[in-house]
């Protein structure tokens, strides 16, 4: 047993070893190469095996390779532990991914959350130059012509997690970079020369969450100054839509220039959120503009380089006339934009936002890197699509949450009105998805007096959601299945009342 364990650890290590190599960027070892490291080949002999050379560079490269795979054989947990609980010295390391940030080892250290001098660090402005290709490639090959605007939702959590890759994101599109200190600190950004960068200048409008404005300060004010170098670079305004657009504002407005430049918007100090999933949950709005105004009026206190935000509504408002696109990226592979209420009052607000100031129904993407370096992106309908596919109407997904009892239900119904935020905020969930759930979880009386049993008032409520999301016109059933909707509603309502529900059931 002791030789299997052994064995496995040692598959294991080579492949995070091949993750850590590649995700490195700098002359990645091959497979076969990482293989022989881990099976104790001399690192002249990995080097040759690798680069096809064993010059100090290399051999350097095939050390530092194999200090990390000595850290991750060894176990550091039980000492530390130890050291903690005899109110011994535990050293101080940073924590994060370890495929990102291998100086996370050795474990069993003091974790600390992040460095805010390092955030956004090399890695993840490689990876946002990449997705950002990735998502301009998508956006083309939907039809689209580069858009002169995208709108961009920014979370402090996924920042953390991936040492500010989509703040990576947001620079790449406006052409920026950080600058760092001869100390290697974070202090400012600096514009990529237009030759180097290969396109125009893509304007952003950032919508903040308020974690990210009170976590990253520094990230806020570079953002900012990001959007004012642009602004202020004296180049072709068809090579450079920040300043084509500040400029136009200014022209119009007759404010000052670093008013007409500022794109980092969020909630004023103190406030979260856009409050449109409040709207979404109680049901009591009645057109959907109603949601872009609430969103716009939560969120249109602009930042500036001093760190300092101020209500700028009318900026806003004018900036969002010329998205092309919205944008978020998904955090979290245990998450999906229809697990929580954040992603559809985030970037289903701004993108109802731009629907109420434009006119114009614009394309809303989800970029997904939860499972490696090799980003995926698509469409709202096409994530909301998978994660119906994959959860709610699984039912592996939805038999395991049903082991949760009145929690799971609950969990089902939050699944079902996030779907309805998105149709209200987007418009861009496909009409079957409805009917696929109805059928799944009322139509089907054993399903039904199951959620029901477990959870009274969350299985009305889903019921009652349908129904909403039908009135509303988001999907339209036919006769039968409406009139089996109502009837089975009606008969959970009973049933969280307490009425006949021995013939409810």
């Amino acid at each position: 047993l002791r030789d299997q364990l052994g064995t496995l650890a040692a598959d294991q290590r080579k492949e995070m070893l091949a993750a850590i190599s590649e995700a490195s960027g700098d002359r990645a070892l091959t497979t076969e190469a990482i293989s022989s490291l881990v099976d104790g080949a001399s690192d002249r002999a990995v080097s040759r095996l690798a680069f096809g050379r064993d010059g100090e560079a290399e051999i350097a490269k095939v050390r530092s390779m194999r200090e990390i795979d000595t850290l991750l054989a060894r176990d550091s947990e039980i000492d530390g532990i130890k050291h903690a609980l005899n109110g011994r010295f535990v050293p101080p390391s940073p924590s994060g991914d370890l495929i990102r940030s291998p100086a996370i080892l050795p474990t069993g250290r003091n974790t600390h959350g992040f460095d805010p001098f390092r955030i956004p660090s090399a890695f993840a402005m490689l990876e946002g130059r990449k997705q950002v290709d990735r998502l301009i490639a998508r956006h083309r090959a939907d039809g689209f012509e580069l858009p002169q605007t995208v709108a961009l939702v920014l979370w402090g959590t996924d920042n953390l997690k991936s040492e500010g890759g989509p703040i990576g994101q947001a620079l790449s599109l406006i052409g920026a970079r950080p600058r760092f200190d001869s100390y290697g600190r974070l202090c400012g950004a600096e514009l990529v020369p237009l030759a180097e960068l290969g396109r125009p200048r893509i304007d952003v409008v950032l919508s903040i969450s308020g974690i990210f404005r009170d976590l990253l300060p520094l990230q806020t004010k570079i953002l900012a100054q990001a959007a004012y170098l642009a602004a202020s670079a004296d180049e072709p305004l068809e090579q450079n839509f920040v300043r084509k657009h500040a400029l136009a504002y200014q022209a119009t407005h007759g404010c000052d220039f670093e008013t007409a430049a500022l794109r980092v918007f969020s909630n004023v100090d103190g406030a979260y959120g856009s409050n449109v999933n409040h709207l979404i949950e109680s049901g009591t709005w009645q057109e959907e503009d109603e949601l872009a105004e609430v969103f716009t009026r939560r969120k249109c206190f602009a930042f500036g380089q001093d760190g300092q935000s101020r209500q700028q509504r009318d900026l806003m408002q004018t900036i969002l006339k010329d998205v092309g696109l919205a944008y978020q990226n998904l955090e979290s592979v245990e998450l999906g934009v229809t697990t929580v209420d954040h992603y559809f009052d985030s970037l289903g607000g701004i993108s109802r936002a731009v629907r109420k100031s434009s006119g114009v129904d614009v394309p809303v993407y989800i970029g997904d890197q939860t499972r490696g370096t090799e980003g995926k992106v698509r469409t709202l309908s096409e994530q909301v699509t998978l994660e119906t596919r994959t959860r709610m109407l699984n039912p592996k997904w939805f038999e395991g949450i049903l082991k949760h009892g009145y929690e799971g239900v609950r969990h089902i119904e939050a699944h079902v009105t996030n779907t309805v935020g998105w149709s209200a905020t987007t418009g861009q969930v496909a009409p079957w998805v409805y009917q696929q759930i109805t059928e799944t979880y009322v139509l089907d009386e054993a399903m039904r007096l199951r959620l029901s049993t477990l959870n009274p008032t969350a299985s009305a409520k889903i019921a009652n959601r349908l129904l909403e999301a039908h009135q509303r016109q988001y999907w339209t059933p036919d006769d039968d299945t409406l009139s089996s909707l109502i009837m089975a509603s009606e008969q959970l309502e009973d049933r969280v009342e307490g009425i006949g529900v021995e013939t409810a059931a």
